[in-house]
């Protein structure tokens, strides 16, 4: 029987995590089966059995070890001295990285967090919303301290993150600008944008 085959120090799992991550970004959550995984990865379908659970829990796996990477990030960056600007654009930069070098992951926790059950919906739409409330509050700190326009927050937030979920189009694009200059065009944008002058 055919084993799966590791490489950059991936364990067999991690493996099985990022081919689901693929498959569930171009097939969709649902219409993805266990068989197709299976294919991806190189083995029997009773075998991915040794490694995971089922389905769910690949995408429960996917979803949260995305919105941890995030809640970490915004974690570290509240706590810096630095202005509300800055902050905004380390979260933005870190976005759009995220976005450009683990596509098929943020695409999927992104997308396809709805296919989770309860208590893991719950806690995961509780987590993106705590995250944009925190996002939120940095923007409306800058506003105070007149870094940043007289704008709404919460409306700023979901401006962005939208625009960073459209690198999407960034990687289906044929002809495209490096990810280095799309990263300083999108912060040029987005932040300059916010910057009270």
């Amino acid at each position: 029987m055919a084993r799966i085959k590791t490489d950059n120090n991936l364990t067999r799992k991690e493996v099985i995590v990022t081919k689901a991550a693929t498959l569930f970004r171009e097939k969709g959550f649902k219409a993805a089966s266990m068989r197709d995984l299976a294919e991806a990865v190189g083995v029997e379908a009773a075998s991915l059995y040794n490694h995971i659970k089922s389905k769910t829990e690949l995408l429960h796996e996917l979803c949260f070890s995305v919105a941890n990477r995030f809640l970490h990030k915004i974690d570290e960056v509240e706590l810096e001295k630095t202005s509300s600007v800055e902050k905004i654009e380390k979260l933005l930069r870190f976005h759009i990285n995220e976005m450009i070098h683990h596509y098929e992951e943020v695409y999927v926790s992104d997308r396809e967090w709805k296919h989770l059950s309860d208590p893991y919906l719950s806690n995961f739409q509780n987590q993106r919303r705590i995250y944009r409330k925190r996002f939120a509050a940095i923007i409306e700190t800058g506003i105070k301290n007149k870094e940043i326009k007289s704008i709404d927050a919460p409306t700023a937030v979901l401006i962005m993150l939208h625009a960073i979920s459209g690198i999407e189009s960034w990687h289906r694009s044929v002809q495209k600008i490096s990810a280095e200059e799309l990263e300083e065009n999108m912060i040029s944008i987005l932040v300059g944008g916010l910057v009270n002058r």
